[in-house]
This record gives structure tokens, sequence and C-alpha cells, in this order.
């Protein structure tokens, strides 16, 4: 058995691309990564505006492409999501493959809700907005658990990101983050936004939560498990 694990990571915005290989670079750097890109899931799902059966079948061939390709470090020991838009779609690949497959919310939605009850949410693509709202939701009624979230939508962020303009993006997500008030905890709910994380804290005064980190914690302790090691 091979000690670097093959993971393979499948995004849906380029963005994400960056802030996965740097948590893993930091959190699980024994990791062989890889990436698949596929940036017209974020525009048709836009345009269609829900996940459909469609949307749900490519998900389901990008899974199985992941998990049947064989190379360095043999078959994948796991995948994981960066596109937080796509619940249902991703569920669809979890319930379909033996091998650990992450959203890339989960672990830090776990976090969140181990700091409070009043949630703040931010996102900088629009409809990652509901999608995400409702997987936390679910996540604490399974608790049983009533939650308050307040989404914060940073208008222009993602534009300004895809421009190369770091700068711009971050003061634009940190003024998403002034928005919301009376919060225990500020989730950042795409991969995308990590890098304003600084910024968000200095805003906020209350713990900010990023997704690429405690999502590749999660899924080296799932895959380290279920290799036996």
């Amino acid at each position: 058995m091979s000690d670097s694990p093959r993971i393979v990571l499948i995004h849906a915005l380029e963005e994400s691309v960056i802030p996965s290989r740097k948590a893993f670079r930091e959190q699980w750097p024994e990791a062989l990564v890889f990436d698949l890109l596929d940036t017209s899931l974020a525009v048709d799902l836009a345009a269609v505006g829900r996940i459909d059966a469609a949307m749900i079948r490519r998900f389901v061939t990008l899974g199985d492409y992941a998990a049947s390709a064989v190379g360095a470090g043999g078959v994948a020991a796991g995948i994981l999501f960066t596109c937080s838009a796509f619940g249902p779609a991703i569920e669809a690949v979890k319930e379909r493959l033996e091998i650990p497959v992450l959203r890339p919310n989960e672990a830090a939605f776990r976090a969140a809700l181990a700091q409070g009850d009043r949630i703040g949410l931010i996102v900088s693509f629009g409809p990652s907005g509901a999608a995400l709202s409702s997987e936390l939701e679910a996540m604490a009624a399974v608790e049983g658990r009533r939650i308050a979230i307040e989404v914060a939508v940073a208008d222009g962020a993602l534009s300004a990101l895809k421009a190369s303009n770091g700068e711009e993006h971050d003061a634009r997500v940190a003024t998403a983050a002034a928005r919301l008030r009376g919060c225990d905890v500020i989730v950042l709910g795409q991969f995308s936004l990590a890098r304003s994380r600084a910024a968000v804290q200095a805003v906020g005064g209350v713990e900010v939560v990023t997704t690429p980190d405690a999502a590749v914690i999660a899924l080296r302790e799932l895959v380290v498990a279920r290799r036996g090691e």
C-alpha cells in the first residue's frame, strides 16, 4: 500500500485550485493530489437555477472517472469536491462510491456548529447561498438544533478574483462581512474565499471558519481510517 494516497479534487471554479493546493501542502503534504476542472458547471447552474437530473449525471460521470483512473498512488483513495453549490449532485456521488467522498463544506460546518447557533455565511457565487444554508440547516437538524443563518453575498468579489485583483476581492468580502451582525461565527462558504480570512476577521470580530483546511483534515482522517493506518 502506497504511503502517498491518490486524492482527486473536482472543481467547478478555477479559483478553487490554488486554495485547495495550499491546504494540502499545509495539512496533508504526503497526499498525491490531482485536479479535475469543469468551469461549465458553475455557468450552467447559474443559467438553469437548480440542480437537475442532467447536472447530477454529470457529477456521477466525474466521480466515476476520478475513482476509476489508475496512476501514481494507485486508484483514488478519496475525492474532494470544492464546488459548494452542488450539494445534491455530490451526494449522488457519495452514495455511489465506496471511497471517501467529501462535500466542500461538511467539516467547516461542523466547526461552525461547535461555535454557536447564530452563523454568518459569506459567498461570492450567488447560487451557493441557498444550497449551503439548506445543507447547514440539515446538519443542525440531525443534532436536534435550530440555528439562525444570515447569508451575505460578496457582490463583485469573484469577478475581481477572476481579474487577478486579489485586494479588491478581499475588500468586497470584508464589506459583505460587515453586514453580518450578532453572529457567533462566520463561515467563508467557498474555497476561493479562504484568502480573505484575515480581512473578515478584522471586520467581523468573531471566529472565521474557512473550508479548505477543514476539508483536507477531515478527508485525511477518513482515508487513513479506511486504509487501517
